[in-house]
C-alpha cells in the first residue's frame, strides 16, 4: 500500500487491488473555521430547536406526535436508501391490513422504528458506546433483506459506494479497509464520550459524517448514521424527545447531501457540510413546528365539525383522541377502545365517515378499515415517492 493523497479529513491509501481507500483522521477536525455565517446558522438552529420543544408541549398528546414522527423519520431515512414503502403502507401493516407495498421494505421501516425506540430507552441509563451502537445496528438489520450481512458486527470485508453493477475500481468512494474499522470506531466512541467545548449540534454533524465515512457495517450505514444524530442529541439532553428528523431535509437535498460528504473526504471541506447540516436543523425544526400547529388546529376543527353536525357526547370526543393514536382503525377496535357496543361503534364510525373524518380504505363489504385521512395527510408530507 502507498499514500495517495492527504487532507485534514483523512488520507487516501492505495491498496493492493489498485484502488484507493480513505482512512479518516480522528475527530475533531483541525482548524475548523467558525466564520460569521456558520455562527449565525448555529444560533438560528439552537433557537429553532428550542421553539420546537416549546410548541410540542401544547399538543393534544406530545407522545403520540413523537410516535407518528418516528414512523415518518423511519420511512424517509429508508427512502433515502431506495426503499419504496409509503406511510399508508406502514400504517396498514401495523393495522394488520395487507398493504400494496413490498412487505420486505415495510419491515426495514419497522426495524428502524424498533432500533430508534431501543436506542432511546437504553440511553436513559447508558452512555452512547460502541457496544450500544452495534446493538442498535442489530435491531436495524435483523430479519430484513440484509440480515445475512452480520447485524451488529463491524465489517470484515472491504465495501465501496458506487453505481449498481460497478466495481471497486470505478467506485465513487471506498471506505477504510476492514482492519482499520475497529480502531476508527473506537476513536469515534472517544469523541462521542468526550465532553469538550464543541457545540452539540456541530458534534452531531461531525459524528454523522464520520460514521458515514467509516461505513463500519456491510449493510445499513446510511440509516445508522442518521440514527446517530438523534441518539447523540438525546444522550446530551439537547433533545428532550426524539423530534429532530433530518431525513426529511436529507431526502429533499439528497444529491447535495452526498456531494458534501464527498467534499469532506476529497477536499477536507468540513465547513460546507456543517453549514448544510445546520440549515437542515433549522428547516426541519420549522417544518415540525408548522406540522404541530396543523395538528392542534385539526383537533379544534374536528370538535367544531362534530358540534355543527350534532355529533355530541363523550364517545365522539374520545374517538377523536383515539384516532390520533390509531389513524387506521376497525369497528372492532372502536368497540374495544371506547368500551361500547358494536352497534354503537358502527353508528359512530358511520357518522365520522359521513362528515369526512374517516375514509374506508379496503373497499370490502366486511372487515372494513377506516383511515383518519386529514391527520395522515399532514404527517405524510414529504414521504411520497
Amino acid at each position: 500500500m502507498g499514500k495517495y493523497s492527504d487532507n485534514r479529513a483523512g488520507v487516501f491509501v492505495r491498496q493492493k487491488g489498485g484502488y484507493e481507500a480513505f482512512i479518516p483522521h480522528p475527530l475533531p477536525p483541525g482548524n475548523l473555521v467558525f466564520d460569521e455565517g456558520l455562527l449565525y446558522l448555529l444560533s438560528k438552529a439552537d433557537g429553532a430547536l428550542a421553539r420546537l420543544d416549546g410548541v410540542t408541549q401544547v399538543l393534544p398528546n406530545p407522545d403520540l406526535f413523537v410516535a407518528m414522527y418516528i414512523k415518518k423519520e423511519a420511512l424517509l431515512s429508508s427512502q433515502i436508501e431506495g426503499t419504496q414503502a409509503s406511510l399508508q403502507g406502514v400504517l396498514e401493516f401495523e393495522a394488520h391490513i395487507r398493504p400494496k407495498d413490498d412487505i420486505n421494505e415495510i419491515q426495514e421501516v419497522l426495524n428502524y422504528i424498533k432500533a430508534l425506540h431501543h436506542g432511546i430507552e437504553k440511553l436513559e441509563f447508558s452512555p452512547l458506546t460502541l457496544d450500544l451502537i452495534n446493538e442498535i445496528h442489530r435491531f436495524l438489520i435483523h430479519g430484513t433483506r440484509g440480515s445475512h450481512k452480520l447485524p451488529g458486527q463491524l465489517r470484515h470485508l472491504q465495501n465501496w459506494i458506487g453505481l449498481p453493477g460497478g466495481t471497486i475500481q470505478d467506485a465513487v468512494f471506498v471506505p477504510p479497509p476492514p482492519e482499520q474499522v475497529p480502531g476508527l470506531m473506537q476513536d469515534l466512541e472517544r469523541f462521542i464520550q468526550n465532553d469538550d467545548k464543541t457545540p452539540r449540534l456541530i458534534k452531531a454533524a461531525l459524528i454523522h459524517a464520520q460514521l458515514e465515512t467509516i461505513h463500519p457495517y456491510l449493510e445499513g450505514n446510511g440509516r445508522m448514521g442518521r440514527l446517530m444524530i438523534t441518539f447523540y442529541l438525546c444522550s446530551k439532553g439537547v433533545l428532550a424527545r426524539p423530534l429532530l428528523y433530518l431525513s426529511y431535509y436529507l431526502k429533499r437535498y439528497r444529491e447535495e447531501y452526498y456531494t458534501l460528504l464527498n467534499g469532506i473526504r476529497y477536499q477536507g471541506n468540513w465547513e460546507a457540510w456543517l453549514a448544510f447540516f445546520l440549515q437542515g436543523v433549522i428547516d426541519v425544526s420549522n417544518n415540525s413546528i408548522e406540522t404541530a400547529k396543523k395538528i392542534i388546529l385539526l383537533k379544534e376543527t374536528l370538535i367544531e365539525r362534530l358540534l355543527e353536525n350534532n355529533i355530541g357526547g363523550v364517545h365522539a370526543v374520545k374517538l377523536i383522541d383515539t384516532l390520533f393514536n390509531r389513524p387506521i382503525i376497525t369497528i372492532g377496535q372502536v368497540t374495544e377502545e371506547l368500551r361500547i357496543s358494536r352497534q354503537s361503534a358502527t353508528n359512530l364510525v358511520g357518522k365520522f365517515e359521513n362528515i369526512g373524518i374517516l375514509e374506508e380504505i379496503t373497499g370490502k363489504e366486511r372487515y372494513k378499515q377506516y383511515m383518519f385521512v386529514d391527520y395522515v395527510r399532514i404527517i405524510e408530507e414529504g414521504t411520497r415517492i
